[in-house]
């Protein structure tokens, strides 16, 4: 049976996420996406989930830096998980007694219209996690709601006053599976990957992004991150349809490589498609 850390504590859509992916396998909990990683590539773990995109706020940068700094570990796979906010209570609690409610600061402002709906009057507190925030709202002398998942929910013992709470349906978080190899071709397949350049000329971005576009490779996103050396300095980050072991990616790979000052594979897996 698998062991799988994942981004805690429990009750997180992390938790969710990883139980989701592999239901028989055992959870432990880590408390940064730096410590589910040295978990991954010290063995103390044979996976790791964590978030690394969510479709309302971004990338998530700390996964990221993560990736671009931790060399022993790779994208083994990529999994969706929709985000439903839930308002839960205390068994017993009514509508009218909530003066307080708890959660992630992400959480409150995904269902901003919910709250000045239903709850104008009540005073919004921040907790370092929807997970936390449940444990927040059980202990609070106060009449109190948190909003989390029903998974959180559960976990906890606490009735859901209402579900599907954020103000936009669309709400998705994209999680990736951490382990000491990328996954083998599949045939429908993502590679991730970052790189950078010694000097600042014209065009350097544009010849490498032409590499893929010469061989009709699709990139599927781009960003950059500063590269904490100094000022204007930058790590573009790509996704591109495909393995690095289909000849046109490799092909592409290895020229690019010869004209970067640095580029790292964050892992070939599986491509989700929901």
């Amino acid at each position: 049976m698998s062991k799988i850390g994942f981004l805690g504590p429990s009750g997180t859509f992390t938790e969710q996420a990883a139980h989701d992916y592999s239901p028989t396998s055992t959870l432990q909990s880590f408390p940064s996406i730096y410590s589910v990683a040295s978990a991954v590539s010290s063995g103390i773990v044979e996976f790791g989930v964590v978030p690394i995109e969510n479709s309302l706020e971004g990338s998530v940068t700390f996964t990221l830096d993560v990736l671009i700094s931790h060399e022993k570990i790779f994208i083994y796979q990529e999994l969706v998980v929709g985000i439903e906010h839930c308002m839960m209570v205390k068994p017993g609690t009514q509508c009218d007694n909530v003066q307080v409610i708890y959660s992630h600061p992400q959480a409150l402002a995904q269902c901003r219209e919910f709250l000045e709906r239903s709850f104008p009057d009540a005073r919004l507190e921040a907790s370092l996690s929807t997970a936390a925030a449940a444990l927040d709202m059980i202990n609070s002398g106060y009449g109190a709601a948190s909003i989390g998942s029903a998974w959180c929910a559960d976990l906890n013992k606490v009735e859901i006053l209402e579900r599907s709470i954020q103000d936009n349906s669309a709400n998705m978080t994209r999680f990736v599976v951490l382990a000491p190899t990328d996954h083998k071709p599949t045939g429908d397949d993502k590679t991730s990957l970052c790189f950078s350049f010694e000097d600042d000329k014209p065009g350097l971005l544009y010849k490498a992004m032409g590499e893929f576009a010469k061989r009709g490779i699709n990139l599927a996103k781009v960003e950059s991150r500063p590269t904490k050396r100094s000022l204007g300095s930058y790590i573009f980050l790509i996704d591109l349809h495909g393995h690095r072991e289909d000849p046109g990616v490799k092909e592409a790979l290895n020229i690019i490589r010869s004209e970067t000052s640095m580029i790292r594979i964050f892992g070939s897996y599986p491509r989700w498609i929901g």
